[in-house]
């Protein structure tokens, strides 16, 4: 089904697009087989790795592959649109409108270079994004207190050693508090990932790096890559928490794992459990790495959740449909009954749709500030 779903855009532009062209036979015939191989991109991932998460061609070929991917999604709208747009115009006119072959070839061209500066976009490293939070109930001696938020990674082929030694130069520069990584840190297992992720080891703050898992971890053996990041001076919260000290200030930081966790036979996550023993009257920051939870931590007294897992939507007008697909939230802040809701875009993104139009990456640094009454 899965490759079956990104077969139907390739059929609109083939039909739609490629076959009324003024073109000869044989151009057709390239450009057809040209359409096919790039909409079986995520295929061959699987014959690759066996997964379709975990594409394991050289960096440039994969570039190549979301360059095509994405500019035949991207023509497959717009010919739906300007069929839709001459549909209208017919049955103003009463009679059939043709689309000229140059306005077929606009939006090719147009297709095309959408997809090259998406995915340029989507590669380069994320730049900075500040956000001051404030936090009911914080204590003196975490006012100002800087969390560096990091989410989907995807480290694999696309994003690697290079990319990630970048990113962790970039993070410990900004001098965080504390840092944590809410899932989604690589796509692959131990064996294909061990040098992308290496630079890991080296991420620095004062209160320590903190992980939770998202789905893709679950793909790819969830126990062993927890256990790995541990082995990287990463500390793993699933479903459990901890404690900041200030002073005499206190801070709970609480993590529960993905929700598609209990489909490989993990357990799923439990908020409840992961704040059992925290002090009471203490304000707790909760990393949850999809957001569609984020009312039952507000029910369950959370003064903050952080997450990632929608990219942002990637794309404007598709951020609208991701949206829809977790619980109305896609990017940036919430207010969700009493709790904020932060929503990273994500620190990189899923190498198999690896494209950015109008959502940036973010490497996000989160100034807490007490909350004004």
């Amino acid at each position: 089904m899965f490759h079956l779903m990104f077969s139907l855009p390739c059929v609109v532009v083939l039909i739609r697009w490629l076959l009324p062209l003024p073109l000869a036979g044989r151009t057709k015939l390239a450009g057809a087989v040209v359409l096919v191989l790039a909409s079986q991109y995520h295929l061959w991932s699987r014959f690759s790795s066996g997964s379709v998460f975990s594409p394991e061609f050289p960096k440039s070929l994969i570039i190549l592959f979301n360059w095509a991917f994405g500019a035949m999604l991207l023509l497959a709208v717009f010919q739906l649109v300007l069929d839709v747009g001459a549909l209208m115009l017919a049955l103003v006119r009463r009679r059939r409108v043709p689309i000229p072959a140059r306005l077929r070839g606009a939006i090719g061209v147009t297709a095309m270079l959408l997809a090259a500066l998406g995915v340029m976009q989507a590669i380069k490293p994320p730049p900075l994004k500040d956000v001051q939070i404030a936090v009911k109930d914080l204590p003196r001696e975490f006012d100002g207190y800087r969390v560096l938020h990091l989410t989907d990674l995807h480290i694999s082929r696309l994003f690697d050693a290079a990319w990630t030694r970048k990113l962790v130069d970039d993070a410990n520069a900004l001098d965080a508090d504390l840092i944590v990584i809410t899932g989604d840190l690589i796509d692959g297992n131990v064996a294909e990932r061990e040098a992308d992720v290496a630079a890991l080891r080296d991420l620095r703050a004062r209160d320590g790096v903190w992980v939770i898992p998202g789905n893709h971890e679950y793909f790819f053996g969830h126990s062993e890559w927890m256990a790995y990041f541990a082995g990287l001076n990463m500390k793993p919260l699933d479903n459990r928490h901890t404690i900041v000290q200030r002073g005499s200030g206190q801070l709970v930081l609480a993590g529960v794992n993905d929700v598609t966790a209990p489909r490989t036979g993990a357990p799923a996550p439990d908020l409840d459990a992961a704040l059992r023993g925290a002090p009471s009257g203490v304000p707790v920051v909760l990393l949850d790495h999809q957001p569609r939870n984020a009312r039952f931590s507000a029910s369950r007294g959370v003064a903050l959740q952080l997450s990632g897992h929608t990219h942002g939507g990637m794309i404007l007008g598709l951020d609208r449909v991701v949206a829809r697909a977790n619980n109305g939230f896609v990017s940036g802040r919430y207010e969700v009954d009493g709790m904020t809701l932060y929503l990273n875009n994500g620190t990189a993104l899923w190498p198999g749709f690896a494209l950015r139009l109008g959502v940036p990456a973010e490497l996000t640094r989160i100034t807490l500030r007490r909350q004004a009454f």
